[in-house]
């Protein structure tokens, strides 16, 4: 008899973790090995159980889904994760794969979709279905902001004037100016606001 496929199921919501495993669980050739609810966590229970895929939640406490990818391969080179997300927004795909996932799935993604991605991956496969897919062309499309840029995006966001957020920074204003320049030109952006609202769409920026 052929071996289960061992899962980790990574995410910070009980019932969504519950789900997962009742979902997995029925399959012949599955099993939920262990389940993590934080980033540290997910990291400690891999390096415990070795599982064959890792299903990681890209939004949780503290270390994200993506931190938490990025260390899991740096250690395990040979790590095979599936992250699972709410948001489809490009720059959440795109630091997802860079960071070693092997695909990025929507949590509204049917079950059937679910049990096939963990099949496939495990299999060696990307299976990055043809929407992500999209997605993750349109940001390689596009001029990545600096950190710099992103900070400073971060308080446009919430509302700060050039002078606050000089101060917040500790940079000149002037400098702040350019820097506003340069994420309007990249986002392609007529203002502030609409910066903003294409940063929250792309997955630059989350609402928290």
């Amino acid at each position: 008899m052929n071996k289960k496929i061992r899962i980790l199921v990574v995410d910070d919501h009980f019932v969504v973790r519950i789900g997962l495993a009742g979902s997995i669980n029925i399959e012949p050739d599955m099993v939920v090995e262990a389940e993590a609810s934080t980033g540290p966590l997910a990291i400690e229970y891999f390096r415990k159980h070795r599982p064959d895929v890792v299903l990681m939640d890209l939004k949780l406490p503290g270390m994200g889904g993506v931190e938490a990818t990025s260390a899991i391969c740096e250690e395990f080179p040979d790590a095979v994760i599936i992250m699972l997300s709410t948001h489809d927004g490009e720059e959440d795909i795109y630091r997802s794969i860079q960071a070693g996932a092997r695909t990025y799935l929507l949590k509204t993604a049917a079950r059937e979709e679910l049990i096939q991605t963990i099949r496939a991956v495990h299999s060696g496969e990307r299976c990055i279905s043809p929407a992500i897919g999209a997605r993750l062309a349109e940001r390689m499309a596009h001029t990545e902001l600096t950190a710099r840029e992103t900070e400073v995006l971060k308080l446009i966001a919430r509302g700060r004037s050039n002078k606050e957020i000089g101060s917040a920074l500790e940079i000149a204003e002037v400098t702040v100016k350019q820097h506003v320049g340069h994420i309007l030109t990249k986002l392609k952006a007529s203002d502030r606001t609409q910066a903003t609202t294409t940063a929250l769409q792309r997955g630059i920026l989350h609402l928290d």
